[in-house]
C-alpha cells in the first residue's frame, strides 16, 4: 500500500474504535477488518460525486451489514458528505446523523436503510433490477453504474439473502458487486457453530461469479484487482470474498466474538493506536492533509457528472416520460387515464386493482413488478411491457418466485435507487413472511406498492392457514404504512391515486371475492382515509365498513331500517388518512352522540379508537366456502343489524 493508503486505513479504523467508544456502544470490530476495503471502494473504484449525493448515474454503496455503520459515516466525513467530526463525536446519541445504523434520507450518503441483516443484499437485487431498466430504456450513455455493497456471514445467513441471490443470479444481474466479509466471527463465537456450508459454491449455484481473494483483507491493491475482474463480468452478479481479521490490529480483542460489539476500550484502544502509527492520547484524529487528499476524491466524480450533465442535455429522447420515470410520477395527464366502474357491477377489487395497474403502466413509465408466484391471482399482471430476464432486461413484468420476503425488500431497493415505482403482491396472509422488508418500506418512506389479496376469511376452502384475521391490524403497526382497504372497485381506483401521489409505502388490501359496486363510492373522499357513504336525517347509529364489509353495512342499515332504526353508513378504508384529515372532517364522519359500531372480517384490535363496538373476528377462521365461513362467524347483515340494535339498547 501506498503511504496515503496506509496512513488513511490507519485513521477509518482510530475512527471506528473512537466513536464507539465515546458512546459505549457500537461495532468496532467490523469496521476496523474492513476499513481497506471500504478504503479501495471510495477511493478508488467508485464513482460518486460527494457534492452531488443524488446524481442519478453514481454507484451505489449499500452496507448490508449495517451495524459497522461506523465504517460508513467515516467514509462519508472524510469524502465530504457533511458528516463532520462532531458528528462522528455524537455517534449514536439524539438527534446526530450518525445512527446506530444507515438510514436513508436522515445522511447524506446512505442509500438505503440497514440492519437487519441480508435486507442490504436484497435491496441491491432491487437497484440493480431499476438500474437495468434505466440503461436498456435510455441507453447506457445516460445510466450505467454499479451497486457495490459489503454483506456479512450474518446477512448471508439469513434465508432472505439465498432468496434474494438466487433471483438475481437467474436475472443475470451483472452490476451487482458484493464483497462478503469473510472474517469466521459471530456474536455466538466462531461461525463453526452454526455454519458450515461453503458461500462460493453456494453462489456458484446461483449463478454468479464469484472471486475467492483470500487472506487480502490488508492488500489494497489486491482488493482493487479483484473488484475490478468481478466489474469485468457483465453477465452474471458477482461475490467477492474476502478473508479478514475482525478487529484487526486490535491487541487483544482481534479475532474475538468480543470484537463484533464494544470491547476495545481505553488501554488497547491506546495500544492499537501506537501500533497504527496514531496519536495513543488523541480522539478522533483525523490529520489535514488526508482530509484534504480525501476531499479531493470525494469531488473527482464530480467530471464523471458534469459529462453526464452534457449527454443528458444532448438527450433525444421523450423527457417528460424521463422525468416522470426517475420521479416514480406519471405523465402530465396520468390521471384521465383511471378507469371507472358503474354501480351494480360485481368485481373482486384484486380484479380492478389490475384492470387500474394495467391502465396506468403505459403513463406512469417507472410502473414495474409483478408477484411471488401468485401474478395472476394478486392482480400484478403487467401486459404488452415484456417480461424482466437476462436476455429482457427492460422487461416491466417481474416473477419474483416464491419468494415474498426478497420480493419486499427487492422492491425497496427499486423506490430508492430511483427511476422505479414498484408495485409488488401476494396473498395477505403472507405479508407475514415480508413484514422485515415491509417495516424497512416505512422507515425507509421507499415508495413501494404492496398489493395484498385474498384478504379475509372470504378466501374460503383453503381454511385458517390461508385466512388472514390478524395481518391488517398488524400492517396498521407499523407507523408510516398507509394501508388502504377499500369497499369495492372505485375505491380502488382512489387508492392507486394515492399511491401513485404519495410519498411512502402504500399497501392495498384487496378481496378475492366479487363486491359490488356502491353508490357513492366514485365520489367518495378515500384521499381523506373515510367519509359518509349513506347519508341520512335523524341518524341513531353509524355503521363503519372497511373493505367487502362495506356491502355488508349497507344491506344491515336496510334491515335496520325495516325495524324503525335509522342507520347511516361510513366507508373508512385507509385509518391513516382519516388519522391525518381535520377534526372537523373526523367529527363530521363520525359525530358525536351517534353510536357507531364496526363491522371488519379481522381482529377487532384498535378499532375501538374509534367506535363503540366492533363486529370482528377475533379467532382463526376454518375450511369451507367463503360465504358460509363469513355468515358463520358473524360477517352478515343479520348478525350486524342485530349487534347494532343491541349497542343503541344498552
Amino acid at each position: 500500500m501506498s503511504d496515503f493508503d496506509q496512513r488513511a486505513v490507519s485513521v477509518i479504523r482510530g475512527l471506528a474504535m473512537d466513536a464507539p467508544h465515546a458512546a459505549r456502544s457500537g461495532h468496532q470490530g467490523t469496521a476496523m477488518s474492513l476499513a481497506p476495503l471500504a478504503h479501495v471502494l471510495y477511493s478508488r473504484i467508485m464513482s460518486y460525486d460527494a457534492d452531488h449525493p443524488d446524481w442519478s448515474d453514481r454507484d451505489r454503496f449499500v452496507l448490508s451489514a449495517g451495524h459497522a455503520s461506523i465504517l460508513q459515516y467515516s467514509l462519508l466525513h472524510l469524502a465530504g458528505f457533511g458528516l463532520t467530526l462532531d458528528d462522528l463525536r455524537r455517534f449514536r446519541q439524539w438527534g446526530s446523523s450518525t445512527p446506530g445504523h444507515p438510514e436513508v434520507g436522515h445522511t447524506a450518503g446512505v442509500e438505503v436503510t440497514t440492519g437487519p441483516l441480508g435486507q442490504g443484499v436484497a435491496n441491491m437485487v432491487g437497484m440493480a433490477i431499476a438500474e437495468s431498466q434505466l440503461r436498456t430504456r435510455y441507453g447506457a450513455e445516460i445510466f450505467d453504474h454499479h451497486i457495490f455493497g459489503i454483506a456479512g456471514d450474518g446477512d448471508l445467513s439469513e434465508g432472505l439473502s439465498h432468496e434474494a441471490a438466487s433471483l438475481a443470479g437467474h436475472l443475470g444481474l451483472g452490476k451487482i458487486i458484493i464483497c462478503y466479509d469473510d472474517n469466521h466471527i459471530t456474536i455466538d463465537g466462531e461461525t463453526e457453530l452454526a455454519l458450515s456450508d461453503r458461500a462460493p459454491e453456494r453462489f456458484r449455484s446461483y449463478g454468479w461469479h464469484v472471486e475467492e481473494l483470500g487472506e487480502v483483507g490488508e492488500d489494497c491493491d489486491a482488493l482493487e484487482a479483484g473488484i475490478r475482474r468481478a466489474m469485468a463480468v457483465t453477465d452474471k452478479p458477482s461475490l467477492v470474498v474476502i478473508r479478514t481479521i475482525i478487529g484487526t490490529p486490535a491487541t487483544a480483542s482481534a479475532n474475538t466474538p468480543g470484537a463484533h460489539g464494544y470491547a476495545i476500550k481505553d488501554e488497547e484502544i491506546a495500544a492499537t493506536k501506537t501500533i497504527m502509527g496514531l496519536p495513543a492520547d488523541e480522539t478522533f484524529y483525523v490529520p489535514a492533509d488526508i482530509v484534504d487528499t480525501y476531499r479531493h476524491v470525494g469531488r473527482r466524480g464530480g467530471a464523471d457528472r458534469e459529462a453526464w450533465n452534457v449527454r443528458i442535455a444532448a438527450f433525444d429522447g421523450d423527457r417528460t416520460e424521463l422525468e416522470a420515470q426517475l420521479t416514480g410520477t406519471g405523465v402530465p395527464g396520468w390521471e384521465e387515464s383511471l378507469p371507472a366502474f358503474d354501480d351494480g357491477v360485481s368485481v373482486a377489487t384484486r380484479v380492478a386493482s389490475n384492470n387500474v395497474l394495467q391502465a396506468l403502466v403505459g403513463v406512469v413509465p417507472g410502473l414495474t413488478g409483478g408477484g411471488a408466484d401468485l401474478t395472476g391471482n394478486t392482480g400484478t399482471v403487467i401486459k404488452d411491457h415484456g417480461v424482466f430476464s437476462a436476455a429482457n432486461p427492460g422487461g416491466r413484468q417481474i416473477y419474483f418466485g416464491v419468494r415474498e420476503h426478497a420480493m419486499g425488500a427487492i422492491a425497496n431497493g427499486m423506490a430508492l435507487h430511483g427511476g422505479a415505482l414498484p408495485v409488488v403482491g401476494t396473498f395477505l396472509v403472507f405479508a407475514d413472511y415480508m413484514r422485515g422488508a415491509v417495516r424497512l418500506a416505512a422507515l425507509s418512506e421507499a415508495r413501494s406498492i404492496f398489493v395484498w389479496s385474498h384478504d379475509s376469511v372470504g378466501v374460503g376452502e383453503d381454511g385458517p392457514t390461508h385466512q388472514p384475521v390478524e395481518q391488517i391490524a398488524s400492517l396498521r403497526a407499523i407507523p408510516g404504512l398507509r394501508v388502504i382497504r377499500p369497499a369495492d372497485a372505485n375505491e380502488t381506483v382512489a387508492a392507486w391515486k394515492i399511491a401513485v401521489e404519495s410519498g411512502g409505502p402504500t399497501a392495498l388490501i384487496l378481496s378475492r371475492q366479487n363486491l359490488p359496486v356502491l353508490p357513492g363510492t366514485a365520489a367518495g373522499d378515500v384521499s381523506a382515509g373515510g367519509y359518509v357513504l349513506r347519508e341520512v336525517a335523524d341518524a341513531q347509529i353509524t355503521l363503519v365498513g372497511t373493505g367487502s364489509e362495506v356491502s355488508v353495512c349497507i344491506d344491515a342499515a336496510k334491515l335496520l331500517a325495516a325495524e324503525g332504526i335509522v342507520a347511516r353508513v361510513v366507508s373508512l378504508p385507509c385509518w391513516e388518512l382519516f388519522e391525518a384529515s381535520s377534526l372537523e372532517h373526523r367529527l363530521a364522519v363520525l359525530p358525536v352522540g351517534v353510536p357507531s359500531i364496526a363491522v371488519e372480517a379481522g381482529v377487532s384490535q384498535g378499532w375501538h379508537r374509534w367506535v363503540d363496538d366492533v363486529v370482528a373476528i377475533d379467532r382463526f377462521g376454518a375450511s369451507a366456502p367463503g360465504d358460509t365461513v363469513m355468515r358463520e362467524l358473524g360477517i352478515n347483515p343479520e348478525n350486524v343489524a342485530a349487534r347494532a340494535a343491541a349497542l343503541l339498547t344498552n
